[in-house]
């Protein structure tokens, strides 16, 4: 009897453990403490209430982060969440804090969490690094998975180089990336400016069932989803995606062969290099096209979307152009219209033109950016340009800042109105080259990459 009560007793003590790794599962949170978890950054409150985390906001403190003792590669990772509309967070992963970098701030991925009009929550974002790289504009049909005042189902997939995330079951980002392995996972608490926002002071996230599975991962992996578009961040590659939807690389971090130079029949003998992956004109006088000058591509397009990673040195001007014909045999940079690249800052064009239409991400001297976000000088920025049927888009690190359409009443009235009026049709071409400007300044290219549409 006394043998089968301990065999009873032993088999009893191992339930918890089997119920947490039930079909592969691990629970990350006890329900009853945060062992298991340490603070960094700010100084938030975290707690445990009713079998919940509740992380609570606090005047002067920079973004809060409850972060697991142990790191994490490949995962899958699900948990609930409850937030208060007036606060902003996220869910960090493969993140590192190290104190050779910005004085141990917490950096890496994070799953957004957005209650405001917005709408961005189940984008990526890279914390203290690269800032979006993937917001919900580009996946606009999720933005009503994220349901306010209820608890939300958050779901991320990281294996290997693809993120993906979704929301209630809904997928809203979907990348491929290669900039961390491995990193803990945390639970952020936004800052706030309670002295500007007061009400926000005290207000809560919080986090339930929050649970871990490490592997078997390939079997366990939701099905893709054809509705959502998939964001390529290893640069110079192709992603399997974007393959299969027609699009071609421009540059493969080696190769000129897919570009000319304007009115020639070769790649500039100089000007130009390639060194380190990158496509690069080089510094000069500072003047139009009177080095190496522009380049274009061999082939001509017509209705197509265009990705274009640019990086820029310090008042350096530049552009990308399309819809470049060569008909006009000018002297100088080709006519086209053109997605303008500038050091807004330091790069006398800025002030020029009407209303900033001469400024970064504009489709130059024509018509003003809005509501864009600019890495700084030396880090990397994704231009993206899509033409259909005349109706044109500029994007700029994932946000849509302006849209036309060529042709129209509107645009020949902007045309006339610009240094564009002494050229007949000028940017309606029905097809055209695409180009890179050189201006007399450095600017790096890479990642190029177009298809037809």
């Amino acid at each position: 009897m006394k043998k089968n009560l301990l065999l009873y007793l032993f088999l009893l003590s191992l339930c918890p453990v089997f119920a947490q790794t039930e079909h592969g599962w691990i629970d990350l949170f006890n329900t009853k403490n945060l062992d298991g978890w340490i603070q960094k950054g700010g100084t938030a409150k975290y707690s445990v209430k009713d079998g919940i985390i509740v992380g609570e906001t606090v005047a002067h403190s920079p973004n809060s982060f409850l972060c697991t003792d142990k790191d994490y590669g490949d995962f899958i990772l699900e948990l609930e969440l409850l937030v208060d509309t007036s606060m902003n967070s996220g869910i960090q992963f493969r993140s590192e804090s190290t104190p050779d970098y910005r004085n141990g701030a917490v950096h890496g991925y994070q799953m957004e969490i957005d209650p405001s009009k917005r709408a961005w929550s189940g984008g990526i974002y890279d914390e203290q690094a690269r800032g979006w790289l993937y917001t919900l504009e580009v996946n606009p049909g999720a933005k009503p998975a994220f349901k306010n005042g209820q608890w939300n189902k958050y779901r991320i997939e990281a294996i290997g180089n693809s993120i993906k995330t979704w929301i209630n079951d809904i997928p809203t980002a979907d990348i491929i990336d290669n900039a961390r392995a491995s990193g803990f996972i945390a639970l952020q608490v936004h800052e706030i400016n309670a002295n500007v926002k007061p009400w926000t002071l005290g207000t809560q996230v919080k986090w339930k069932n929050i649970r871990i599975m490490t592997q078997n991962l390939a079997e366990n992996r939701k099905k893709d989803s054809k509705e959502i578009v998939q964001l390529n961040f290893i640069p110079n590659t192709l992603s399997d995606y974007e393959a299969k939807n027609g699009w071609k690389l421009l540059f493969d971090g080696m190769s000129t062969k897919e570009w000319r130079g304007v009115y020639k029949d070769k790649f500039p003998e100089k000007g130009w290099e390639v060194k380190d992956g990158e496509l690069v004109v080089l510094s000069s006088n500072g003047a139009e096209s009177t080095n190496g000058g522009d380049i274009v591509t061999i082939d001509e397009y017509a209705d197509f979307e265009l990705v274009v990673e640019f990086k820029i040195t310090e008042g350096a001007n530049s552009g990308i152009k399309y819809y470049v014909a060569e008909k006009e045999k000018n002297t100088g940079s080709a006519i086209g219209l053109e997605y303008q690249i500038l050091d807004d800052k330091n790069h006398p064009d800025a002030k020029l033109g009407r209303d900033g239409n001469r400024t970064v991400a504009s489709l130059y001297d024509l018509i003003t950016a809005k509501d864009k976000r600019v890495n700084p000088i030396g880090e990397w920025n994704t231009a993206r340009i899509v033409s259909k049927n005349n109706h044109v888009e500029h994007w700029l690190n994932g946000m849509k800042v302006l849209q036309y359409e060529r042709g129209s009443k509107e645009f020949r009235e902007l045309v006339a109105a610009s240094k564009y009026k002494i050229w007949p049709d000028f940017g309606e071409a029905v097809k055209g080259h695409i180009l890179l400007q050189d201006h007399g300044n450095q600017v790096s290219f890479r990642s190029l990459k177009i298809r037809k549409i």
